[in-house]
């Protein structure tokens, strides 16, 4: 099967890039292919003639969104809408990435894909916008809303993710001050990956919820990290507003992978064991 893959180079990208090496990956990188250009997003999509589209691309820096909304409707929500137009056009299957922010996190219960969403930010309005240009105009898709991601290759734009920022500021003796008031379910981009290798081998079109299993906090998540690596580490938690953060996020916003159970695909495992996992691939944590 050949697939056009947007955004082959960043955390989620680079997994997937491994995960397909069964089927034809034509990996496609900003700046060179940008989607908020539609003309020239068609014409390369037409050149390659695809089956599938993988988009990983955003404008996901959620505070730094909050002073450039424009940028973050533009490649968040209007390129969206390009690209599902582009892709019903095409007859092409869309998989787009969603995220647990579109939720106010007031339910305090995992969220499933019925539930109606409140974004609190930016960020969140720019993402749920794509979603519902996706739902309205793409005939195939699989949109997938998706928690805390962190995969060995860093992510785009910021160069790093959380897991190895914790690491690395530790090595160097940095206290760290960590948020204790958002419960979210840290992901593995590695069994994302494996989960939408099985997906798009379906034609169970729709919204899917995909994290890892179990919930936690961001502190109970760095916590978890130098627990694993037997590291004692000078750790502080701290509330959201303490912390500094401009754009509000949901207070909770696990997701229930409600959707993906129901038609069979793989379980993810329990956060802390794909975080150990990931340690281990990293060369953190000696097996």
């Amino acid at each position: 099967m050949k697939i056009a893959l947007i955004g082959a180079d960043g955390q989620l990208g680079s997994d997937l890039t491994r995960m397909l090496k069964e089927d034809e990956v034509v990996p496609l990188f900003y700046p060179d292919f940008d989607i908020t250009l539609a003309k020239s997003t068609k014409e390369t999509l037409l050149k390659i003639n695809p089956k599938v589209v993988i988009n990983t691309a955003a404008y996901h820096k959620v505070d730094e969104c909050e002073g450039n909304a424009a940028e973050a409707f533009s490649v968040n929500s209007t390129a969206v809408r390009e690209l599902a137009l582009i892709c019903r056009e095409l007859e092409l299957v869309l998989v787009h990435f969603s995220t647990d922010y579109v939720f106010d996190g007031k339910k305090n219960s995992p969220y499933q894909e019925v539930d109606t969403p409140n974004p609190l930010s930016v960020y969140a309005v720019s993402k749920l916008s794509g979603e519902y240009f996706i739902r309205s105009l793409a005939d195939k898709y699989f949109l997938i809303r998706t928690c805390g991601l962190y995969g060995e290759a860093g992510c785009w734009g910021k160069g790093t993710n959380f897991v190895d920022s914790m690491v690395l500021m530790n090595r160097k003796g940095n206290p760290l001050k960590v948020v204790n008031d958002q419960i979210v379910t840290p992901t593995s981009t590695l069994e994302l990956a494996q989960r939408i290798v099985q997906l798009i081998q379906t034609n169970h079109y729709g919204l899917y919820h995909l994290t890892n299993e179990g919930s936690c906090n961001w502190f109970e998540f760095s916590e978890a990290i130098f627990d694993i690596l037997r590291i004692k580490a000078d750790i502080t938690p701290v509330d959201s507003k303490t912390f500094g953060s401009r754009a509000r996020r949901p207070s909770y916003s696990v997701l229930e992978n409600k959707n993906a159970k129901k038609i069979g695909l793989s379980e993810f495992s329990h956060w802390k064991k794909a975080l150990e996992n990931y340690l281990i691939r990293k060369g953190y944590k000696k097996v």
